[in-house]
């Protein structure tokens, strides 16, 4: 007995043929590359063989990569130990790349999707000269009446991103601006407070700045390990949860880790 294959060759061939196909690149350069982001993720110099085994090659095919790069300026090796780092023009590419990169127009960009992820008005706040302050901000579908617009300074003590700040910031510019806030100085409660800021990873207000209204927040990282920003969720305290367990937690988390990668963040 024979079977007609004809049309499921048929079938195979158009579908291989209208199948959408990526851009054409050079193998050669995404292999090599491969040598560069295990620099990058390992973070530090490294031997010939260590470096490509990271790199999923062996020695032999390694080396010839880094002998070009060598000459690029991307990559250079220790006279002393022999060992591979990333050279003056992957430094120079690096410093380009988080200029080009401004984090609250990265965060701007995520608001509108995260406001419907989490359900509530969400905002931006960045240090200003006068404290934590919101820069963007994004309704929700869940309303919430606060006195809250571009160029609102939000208090150090009593709001989610003010914490956040504070956990992050120098000591001395957290005195200054408590003072100037309260006329106080950071006691062990507050300091114990930061500490578990730290610790967690965000931070959360309830009914802080004003009865009714609570607030959680994610920390935004730059390639330095400096905090640039804060994400923050708003909404009512009844409708919003600001424990470890809260559903929007995850999401303001992955919003901000995603960003802080784009800027350089490597934790």
């Amino acid at each position: 007995m024979s079977l007609d294959t004809s049309d499921t060759t048929l079938a195979v061939s158009d579908a291989t043929e209208t199948a959408p196909r990526g851009p054409r690149g050079i193998q050669s350069v995404e292999v090599g590359g491969q040598l560069l982001i295990a620099l990058a993720h390992v973070g530090r110099p490294m031997a010939l063989k260590d470096l490509a085994r990271e790199a999923g090659m062996v020695p032999a095919k390694a080396h010839p990569y880094l002998v070009s790069y060598g000459k690029l300026g991307l990559v250079v090796q220790d006279a002393g130990s022999g060992h591979y780092g990333l050279g003056p023009l992957a430094l120079q590419l690096g410093l380009i790349s988080l200029q080009q990169f401004d984090p609250v127009r990265l965060a701007s960009a995520e608001l509108p999707a995260l406001a419907q992820q989490v359900g509530h008005t969400v905002a931006i706040a960045v240090w200003g000269n006068r404290g934590p302050t919101i820069v963007r901000l994004e309704e929700g579908p869940t309303a919430v009446h606060v006195n809250m617009r571009h160029g609102t300074v939000v208090s150090l003590d009593g709001t989610a991103s003010g914490l956040l700040f504070a956990a992050h910031r120098p000591a001395v510019e957290v005195d200054t601006m408590l003072r100037a806030e309260n006329g106080q100085t950071p006691d062990a409660a507050f300091l114990a407070v930061l500490d578990q800021v730290r610790a967690q990873g965000w931070a959360a207000r309830v009914d802080g700045s004003m009865p009714g209204v609570s607030a959680l927040a994610t920390p935004v990282f730059d390639g330095f390990g400096a905090m640039v920003l804060a994400l923050v969720a708003i909404g009512p305290s009844a409708a919003l949860p600001v424990d470890a367990s809260s559903p929007l937690l995850a999401p303001l988390r992955d919003a901000a880790q995603t960003i802080s990668r784009r800027i350089g963040w490597r934790g």
